[in-house]
């Protein structure tokens, strides 16, 4: 079972090196997960249709740009963002003091944190030289690949609909299966919030700021 403290320690460990999202996201790539979402695929007679639909929207999002690189940060940043909404002004110095040093006034803080981590993720990340190279667009419609996008995004908007709509504005909900295990703890922290609580969220937090303290 996942703990507070589970989800807080991963928090704190891409807000202190957010290159170790780098490490997170690599194996995203992955050829017999792609297998075997393309295998359920065949069998999930239910939601065939939808499927189908989502299929469509997602050509159209790789055919109007969806693929360029600062989609790739900006699907992080929106979720970040999300995150950051719901912590409070006195919880944030404390825990983003190290990152927003630089950073004058309050009101870009969120913006100017995100946008950090989110590039620091996508500049060091093979990801990105897969998009460059047309690696994920060549194959992101032949099979696997397209179907573990679709079941992905299909899940968040089960499971975490406030992330899912915030992503969906912008086809960033296809994307989200590439950087998920770097933000999974973030979706965690605000999963918490919804089902549990202002105060359970509120503790988790806290314990972000303590490993974040102790972490530098």
């Amino acid at each position: 079972m996942i703990t507070y403290m589970d989800i807080a320690k991963r928090i704190a460990q891409i807000i202190i090196s957010p290159e170790t999202g780098v490490g997170l996201v690599h194996g995203v790539l992955s050829v017999p997960q792609d297998l075997g979402y393309l295998a359920y695929g065949f069998i999930d007679t239910d939601s065939r249709y939808n499927r189908e639909t989502e299929r469509i929207r997602l050509i159209k999002a790789i055919r109007f740009g969806i693929l360029q690189n600062e989609n790739f940060v900006r699907t992080i940043e929106t979720v970040l963002n999300k995150f950051n909404q719901y912590v409070p002004e006195k919880k944030k110095d404390g825990i983003y003091a190290k990152i927003a040093a630089s950073v004058v006034g309050r009101a870009i803080t969120n913006s100017i944190i995100s946008k950090k981590i989110a590039t620091s993720i996508a500049q060091r990340s093979s990801l990105m030289v897969a998009l460059r190279g047309g690696i994920v667009g060549n194959t992101l419609l032949a099979g696997g690949m397209a179907e573990r996008s679709i079941y992905t995004s299909q899940r968040l908007q089960s499971t975490d609909p406030e992330i899912y709509y915030a992503l969906r504005q912008r086809d960033y909900d296809f994307l989200y299966f590439l950087v998920e295990p770097a933000l999974h703890p973030f979706v965690e922290a605000l999963r918490v919030r919804r089902t549990q609580g202002e105060t359970a969220f509120n503790q988790i937090l806290d314990l972000v700021e303590k490993e974040v303290n102790h972490g530098r």
